[in-house]
């Protein structure tokens, strides 16, 4: 497992983000303290608090390198 910082502070970013991991393999979760949702998931993102900075896990079966520069423009 490879985890990322990033930085998805605004309503547009979160739609963009979700939007770019939506066109990669692989599961990727999205943590914040004790709350851990699928990173795919507009609603479940919603649901943290997007003003911090969220630590991203991308698992095992996912391209971890073609996710890093997919998501470079939102890595904190």
């Amino acid at each position: 497992m490879k985890k990322l910082t990033v930085k998805i502070d605004t309503i547009d970013k979160v739609k963009e983000f979700v939007n770019t991991l939506n066109t990669l393999d692989g599961d990727y979760d999205l943590v914040t303290d004790r709350y851990v949702v699928d990173a795919k998931s507009i609603m479940g993102i919603f649901s943290l608090d997007i003003s911090k900075e969220i630590e991203l896990a991308i698992h095992d079966n996912a391209p971890a390198e073609e996710a890093e520069k997919a998501l470079a423009k939102f890595l904190a």
